[in-house]
């Protein structure tokens, strides 16, 4: 019998499936370096304990998008392993902050399947919840992924999809305990823009743009611990080419848009997210973000907002064509709440 497994293929899958993953992570202060390294992210609530601390945070939190991913990394070999594609997010909520020494672990649930027309392959629509040492959930959320069949020929049920919700509502949003920007410091932050300064249907041009190389894109998906094959296999697709992992480029994205956007602190909710269309190695992405809500929370000084996040491998601002499909230079379009100084 061999000790080796192919990971789940989309006829393995049943609704109502818990799948608990394997192998705990424990986050270090290395986890938080590497990640600035590899993406220009430069919050101050994420660089500084005395910033976090005068936030009324006991320090400075990993960056939520670190929690994402590492809890995102769990779930791969059970859920993604044989992915032909990541389509999307839903309903995800940030419920707790995660600190250098917090343990995460992460459980999903099979909420619904859908084969394609082509018998091939199917969708899998999966909630996860990462949990800490304490078995609190820090973070859940819905996505759903493209996953080859074994065979072709094998009887699937009746296709099943979810009700999402298009947007976690803003008095669910859950603000940490403590946070305070009553007093916060607009000149460290590095911006002077704050919640009331950003009105619903406002365009931020991030102006930067980073060039995706084949080396950093890999260290990334490692430092997951993601395994899928097409993020470093070149024989799992017919052009030869290793896809870039979409957390990828939603790291990116979140870091340029530092450029006009450096008080949105941390990240409350994603009420939904599409990889438009495929990164790879050489692509240089861009960002802009739209504005689309602001709400108000009972923590003394902050404020929602909503955004789009639009990541690019080209200059322009088009978000879809005529025929209403992505225009092919969009990579991710991306429908977030943060928190930020009002």
């Amino acid at each position: 019998m061999s000790k080796t497994t192919a990971g789940r293929f989309f006829e393995d899958y049943r609704i109502g499936d818990v799948i608990e993953h394997a192998v705990p992570r424990t986050v270090s202060g290395g986890e938080r370096a590497l990640y600035h390294a590899l993406y220009p992210a430069r919050g101050a609530l994420y660089s500084s304990d005395e910033f976090a601390r005068a936030c009324g945070l006991p320090q400075s939190p990993v960056d939520d998008l670190i929690a994402f991913h590492i809890v995102f990394g769990k779930t791969v070999p059970d859920i993604s392993l044989n992915a032909i594609a990541n389509l999307g997010y839903a309903e995800a909520r940030f419920l707790a902050p995660v600190y250098p020494g917090d343990t995460l672990r992460a459980r999903s649930e099979v909420i619904g399947l859908k084969q394609n027309s082509n018998g091939k392959s199917g969708v899998v629509w999966v909630r996860t919840e990462g949990m800490n040492q304490r078995g609190e959930v820090v973070l859940s959320y819905v996505r759903w992924v493209m996953v080859r069949k074994r065979d072709a020929a094998a009887e699937t049920g009746a296709p099943v999809v979810p009700d999402l919700a298009p947007v976690v509502d803003a008095a669910d949003l859950v603000v940490p305990e403590g946070l305070d920007f009553s007093a916060y410091d607009f000149t460290l932050a590095g911006e002077p823009h704050r919640w009331g300064d950003y009105m619903p249907g406002e365009r931020v041009d991030h102006v930067d743009g980073v060039t995706v190389e084949e080396a950093e894109h890999m260290l990334a998906t490692r430092l997951w611990q993601n395994t899928s094959k097409v993020h470093f296999d070149t024989t799992q697709r017919a052009d030869g080419k290793r896809l870039i992992y979409g957390g990828h480029v939603i790291s990116m994205a979140r870091a340029l848009s530092f450029n006009g956007l450096a008080n949105a602190q941390m990240i409350a909710a994603i009420n939904a997210g599409s990889h438009a269309n495929p990164c790879f190695a050489g692509d240089t992405i861009r960002a802009w973000s739209e504005v689309l809500d602001r709400a108000e929370t009972t923590a003394p000084g902050v404020g929602a907002l909503r955004l789009r996040l639009v990541a690019t491998k080209g200059a322009g601002d088009i978000l879809r064509e005529e025929s209403g499909k992505y225009h092919p230079d969009v990579l991710l379009d991306l429908d977030y709440w943060v928190l930020m100084p009002r």
